[in-house]
């Protein structure tokens, strides 16, 4: 029962690295944020079936809060956006798609490799959620990173506190008043970040991060 635990465990917290991937090779926002729901899914299932194997109730809540609200309400939030402020449907990258691939096969490399030697004495459950976790985190990172646009930008964000929930569930779990702080934190940046990606809309016509560079520069 022990080895079927961990081996469900390990493909899901394998497939929200897979998610991860499929995030960086989109080129269009509606494909971006449908594969952003199916990541918070992915999640939901991850951090449900943890609360099954190391018996901890407060767990299930914790998945019916990344269901409702990472799976339903902040995709449904974004594909508004998209459609109310008329942005630009295509991902802006800063590399290419290719080049981004390989650095996000190299930080999953370097997660695994790191966190597998700092987490000897960890449970072989929680030391794989662990490494998982950190790749997830590594890619929303480097997402953020190559996306000029801004809505991408905020996907990414999001998806590195994806990991981040993994992390959490697979150490055993966050304390429930933690976790329930950790949404209101997500939903009350998400609310600023929404004001912010209207501001810049308001002001440059247009959610390219890159139009704040060339405006600074104007003033110069």
């Amino acid at each position: 029962m022990q080895s079927l635990a961990f081996d469900i465990a390990h493909v899901l917290a394998g497939s929200l690295v897979l998610a991860s991937f499929m995030l960086l090779y989109q080129d269009r926002l509606s494909s971006l944020i449908n594969v952003y729901a199916v990541q918070s899914i992915l999640l939901a299932l991850a951090v449900a079936w943890q609360g099954y194997a190391q018996h901890a109730p407060h767990l299930f809540i914790t998945a019916a809060i990344a269901l409702v609200f990472k799976a339903a309400v902040i995709p449904f939030v974004l594909r508004r956006m998209i459609t109310q402020f008329g942005l630009h449907r295509e991902v802006d990258t800063v590399v290419g798609i290719g080049q981004t691939m390989l650095l996000g096969l190299g930080l999953v490399a370097l997660a695994m490799v790191v966190m597998l030697q700092v987490t000897t004495g960890a449970a072989p459950l929680a030391r794989a959620d662990l490494a998982f976790a950190l790749a997830v985190v590594l890619l929303g990172l480097l997402m953020m990173v190559t996306r000029r646009n801004a809505v991408s930008q905020v996907v990414g964000f999001m998806s590195m506190e994806n990991g981040l929930v993994l992390a959490a569930t697979g150490a055993k779990g966050m304390p429930l008043v933690v976790e329930i702080s950790v949404a209101f934190s997500v939903l009350i940046a998400f609310i600023v970040i929404g004001i912010f990606l209207f501001r810049i809309r308001e002001r440059f016509d247009t959610v390219d991060v890159g139009a704040l560079d060339r405006s600074r520069g104007e003033r110069q």
